[in-house]
């Protein structure tokens, strides 16, 4: 009775996870379109780089926003399918696709953590900049491994904290408060783990470092009147996240 119980709440947890997702990131569709963080950011190229593709591959490209890895990659093989669990952004991927000529990119509504593909469908995984909202990261990855055929390639970029579990703690806190969806971002050992126990080998790691510029509590009275707004328009926020920020 107890498990039953422990299992109910669990799955509300992730299905209110979900949940958030859906919302925020259905209100803000446009304006990943645009954010030169997920439009332009250096890790597009040094994915394709990695990746090597080739133009016999069907890819797979997880969590596509408003499909830009996949549009990314499409250009070097064969086929992309673009995923994404949120409805709006699978609406406006697809709209870009066609805008930009993408003829070989088709988009679907799916879950990452329950994807609808037979297994061995494709050569190539790619997922960048959400993973940290994926409630059951190690289900993601299992996911990842089942649909990829001999020899796919995953390629994934994500935010990742050290391995301290106390500096962990606090990074995730922080960007829980500023991003609603946001569910935890693991180590690069934790997601290293993960790949091996669902079978993939992880034979390139790297690391980019990204700066943030922590704001000052209204208390501080080196900078009185320094809040959270600024911040967050500076780094991109959605605006349901900013107009929630003091």
């Amino acid at each position: 009775m107890t498990n039953d119980a422990t299992h109910d709440t669990n799955e509300q947890t992730t299905q209110d996870a979900k949940s958030r997702n859906r919302q925020q990131f259905g209100a803000n569709a446009s304006n990943y379109a645009t954010s030169d963080v997920h439009a332009k950011g250096a890790s597009l190229a040094r994915m394709v780089e990695l990746a090597d593709p080739q133009n016999t591959w069907d890819a797979l490209d997880i969590a596509t926003a408003a499909g830009h890895t996949a549009f990314a990659f499409a250009p070097h093989v064969s086929s992309v399918v673009a995923t994404d669990l949120t409805p709006e952004m699978v609406e406006l991927a697809e709209h870009r696709a066609v805008e930009l000529g993408h003829h070989n990119v088709t988009v679907q509504l799916a879950d990452a953590e329950a994807l609808p593909f037979d297994d061995a469908s494709f050569d190539l995984v790619t997922c960048r900049i959400a993973p940290h909202h994926f409630p059951h990261p190690q289900r993601f990855i299992a996911e990842v491994a089942r649909v990829l055929r001999d020899d796919g390639h995953f390629v994934m970029v994500d935010n990742v904290v050290p391995d301290e579990v106390d500096v962990a703690q606090f990074c995730n806190d922080w960007e829980q408060r500023r991003d609603p969806s946001h569910v935890r971002c693991l180590s690069m050992s934790e997601w290293s783990r993960l790949c091996t126990d669902a079978g993939l080998a992880t034979p390139a790691r790297h690391h980019a470092s990204k700066r943030s510029v922590l704001p000052h509590r209204r208390t501080d009275r080196r900078r009185p009147g320094s809040s959270m707004r600024p911040w967050s328009a500076i780094h991109e926020c959605p605006p349901i996240v900013r107009s929630g920020h003091r």
